[in-house]
């Protein structure tokens, strides 16, 4: 009888495609995945540190496994990820039932600790250097990551599939914790990401997404020769089978007219862009050393308008970080009226050991300040959806077809068809009535209605190539 493996992943797209690297390997040891915790052989937590309740919620997980462990002391536990590297031996003793702890950069190592735990019982720690704990090449090499056989059954669907690109992060934001357990920033050989590419377009995948810490900084020197991402968009385009091309997350200061350029010109890149603000306030910028101003971010919008004048810029937000007052609050509601972002993604500020802010600045927002910035932010960015979405009422939109729509659960409608979901070149949601043998296609659209983050349509009855795709 096969292994079961039973695997919870946490946080950032670079974490669910971690995960299933993982999968693939074990996989190709005989395990199959289940979802059921009690009739798992390994139980693997791949975690996030960002923000404090994804750390809340993994070792909240682990307190419930301790009279499971308890009954069945072969069941391996595994904590995986950013969580493990950021606390390492803290883990095994706040949970002590814990078998194996592994950084992102040993995620390779995953099965043969499995293997080892079960010959000989007792905790097993792999995480990487330390920033200051030597060379940076000895410090990149510990943070590798791996990349084997992918595994399709872990993709978000089985045509569409993240690749990542670069690892590691050099910013040093104040706030974050990632340079710190995600090591130096390294982009990875061109040569491999286009290997990769072309295996999962054999694979079926129609839909690429690049994933770096901050994507746009990519880059790889070799031989006297320099790949930025741009270069490698045109390189991906090639690929017979990847019909788009997506990638996240950006950072202002390396969104280069070049790249932007790249994007208008290559019909498979998605005009769709992650540009994290954080803040509309000049001193909170500073605070939180982010590189840029706010009047750098809006020079910045202006080429964008420029050159891809229907891109879709969306963005994140902090809310209450070290000393923000109620005027430089103010200062960023102004920035997101101003952009008008398809979305943004807004957070209260949670401190995080480890970091600089965490080290030199006061967590001094009180928490119902933080929630009501919270809040007033998000309505103000719900208003500007609901009103850009007006604008897509009547027109035809290509979606590349996910699947059913979460409100439908696979339901037929009365018609006898799917009520399916997708998205369109903007990375906007479209949901409309149509046939399970849609799903992967690319789909013409019309658009009829619409919600704060919904495109609704109805599907075009002429052929593709006649209709006159936005």
């Amino acid at each position: 009888m096969s292994n079961k493996l039973y695997i919870e992943t946490v946080g950032c797209q670079m974490n669910v495609l971690d995960s299933e690297m993982v999968v693939a390997s074990l996989r190709q040891r005989g395990y199959q995945l289940t979802d059921d915790l009690r009739e798992a052989d390994a139980i693997l937590f791949n975690t996030c540190s960002v923000r404090q309740h994804a750390e809340d919620k993994i070792y909240s997980a682990l307190g419930r496994l301790r009279r499971l462990k308890k009954q069945h002391p072969e069941k391996v536990i595994g904590v995986l990820g950013c969580m493990a590297q950021k606390d390492q031996r803290l883990i095994f003793e706040r949970a002590p039932y814990v078998d194996l702890v592994v950084g992102p950069g040993q995620l390779q190592s995953v099965p043969a600790l499995i293997d080892e735990v079960r010959r000989r019982p007792g905790p097993r720690l792999q995480v990487g250097l330390g920033r200051r704990d030597g060379s940076v090449d000895e410090i990149k090499r510990s943070h590798e990551t791996f990349d084997p056989l992918r595994d399709p059954e872990m993709r978000p669907t089985p045509f569409q599939a993240y690749l990542r690109i670069q690892i590691g992060c050099d910013k040093f934001c104040t706030y974050c914790i990632v340079p710190m357990v995600r090591g130096p920033e390294q982009g990875r050989p061109p040569e491999q990401i286009i290997a990769e590419a072309r295996v999962l377009a054999d694979q079926g995948c129609k839909e690429i997404v690049l994933l770096g810490q901050t994507v746009n900084s990519y880059c790889h020197r070799s031989g006297g020769r320099t790949t930025r991402l741009a270069d490698l968009l045109y390189q991906l385009h090639e690929i017979d089978g990847i019909v788009r091309l997506k990638f996240v997350t950006n950072y202002p200061k390396d969104m280069t007219n070049d790249l932007l350029t790249a994007v208008r010109d290559l019909p498979k890149c998605s005009h769709y862009l992650h540009v994290p603000a954080q803040s509309g306030s000049n001193r909170v910028l500073k605070a939180m050393k982010r590189g840029y101003t706010v009047e750098d971010y809006r020079e910045m919008m202006q080429r964008i308008r420029d050159i891809l004048p229907d891109a879709a810029v969306s963005s994140d937000f902090i809310v209450g970080f070290s000393g923000e007052t109620e005027d430089e609050f103010r200062e960023t509601m102004t920035l997101v009226s101003e952009c008008r972002f398809k979305n943004s993604f807004i957070f209260k500020y949670s401190e995080r050991p480890g970091t600089k802010a965490e080290e030199l600045l006061a967590d001094d927002v009180p928490d119902e300040v933080k929630r009501r910035r919270n809040h007033e932010l998000l309505e103000i960015q719900n208003l500007i959806c609901e009103e850009e979405n007006q604008t897509w009422i009547g027109r035809t939109v290509s979606v590349l077809v996910e699947g059913p729509s979460k409100a439908s659960a696979g339901r037929a409608t009365e018609e006898g068809g799917l009520q399916l979901c997708g998205r369109t070149s903007e990375d906007r949601i479209v949901v409309f009535d149509g046939d399970e043998e849609h799903v992967g296609q690319l789909m013409p659209v019309t658009i009829y209605d619409v919600t704060a983050h919904t495109l609704l349509g109805v599907a075009a009855t002429r052929q593709l190539a006649s209709l006159p795709l936005i």
